[in-house]
């Protein structure tokens, strides 16, 4: 593996209950470049986000970012040296308005401590300030000026998803994690993601490694594919030759010998 690699997860491993949800899984994301997880349900691709972002402790294996361990780390401190991730399930807070949500996201950059927050002090105005400068560049970056002071709860699905990585980009990634990000959008939203990874990539120099079922955002934004199947890696290329992998398309229609077409997953009723 190379040593230079941006994030490198070598011989991960975890079990749950006597099952081994992820076995000896290796592989290294390169800066500047889109690397996507691919796989069945089950295949164990948010279980390897999940031990990237340190909700998970592995059974053995390691991951290194930057060159520091990070088994062992703490979410927030892995949050603090520069990983951001969206959730597969949207994690929002839903009584507060789409600015809230983003001044949370922002809030490890602050530069104040408890005590000037609470009593406001001049120091703290100008940390908010400041803070409140770099939320609204990503509001712009990602057309959601018109929802800026709408609660969230009442927010179309498609809308959370784009607030939900707004949050992520506003501390600042360098490695931005994104746990099925077409999950439950429709065509058109889809199009949008995928128009906002590409910007993401190009425009904010931000590292992204994703999990996705929808292979028609997998062709078009990923640079490497990474296939799993039952906690294995299967196969490692680019989308085309992952997709045309024998045991890729065994794992998803049971045969070789049919070609491979996974369909879009459906959006969920409203």
């Amino acid at each position: 593996m190379s040593q230079d690699a941006l994030l490198r997860a070598q011989d991960l491993s975890v079990s749950f209950g006597g099952l081994l949800a992820v076995n000896k899984v290796s592989f290294e994301v390169q800066s500047g470049e889109v690397f996507t997880l691919i796989g069945p349900n089950g295949a164990g691709k948010t279980t390897v986000f999940n031990l990237i972002s340190g909700i998970y402790k592995p059974s053995s294996g390691k991951v290194v970012y930057q060159g520091q361990d990070l088994i062992g780390v703490a979410p927030h401190q892995i949050a603090g040296l520069g990983i951001a991730r969206t959730f597969q399930n949207i994690e929002l807070f839903e009584h507060a308005t789409v600015l809230q949500n983003l001044m949370i996201g922002r809030h490890r950059h602050s530069q104040t401590g408890f005590w000037r927050q609470l009593m406001f002090s001049p120091a703290a105005r100008e940390d908010e300030l400041r803070m409140r400068a770099k939320v609204e560049e990503v509001i712009d970056f990602l057309d959601l000026q018109h929802y800026r002071n709408n609660m969230v709860a009442g927010l179309p699905y498609g809308v959370r998803k784009v607030i939900e990585l707004a949050r992520a980009l506003c501390s600042e990634p360098r490695l931005l994690l994104l746990d099925e990000p077409s999950s439950g959008l429709n065509s058109e939203e889809t199009a949008d993601m995928a128009y906002w990874i590409e910007d993401i990539k190009n425009l904010l120099g931000i590292t992204v490694l994703m999990v996705e079922h929808d292979m028609s955002l997998v062709s078009k934004v990923s640079d490497r594919v990474l296939a799993m199947n039952h906690g294995e890696v299967l196969a490692l290329g680019s989308s085309a030759e992952v997709q045309g992998h024998p045991a890729v398309i065994e794992a998803y229609l049971g045969s070789s010998e049919q070609p491979f077409d996974l369909p879009n997953r459906p959006a969920p009723p409203p």
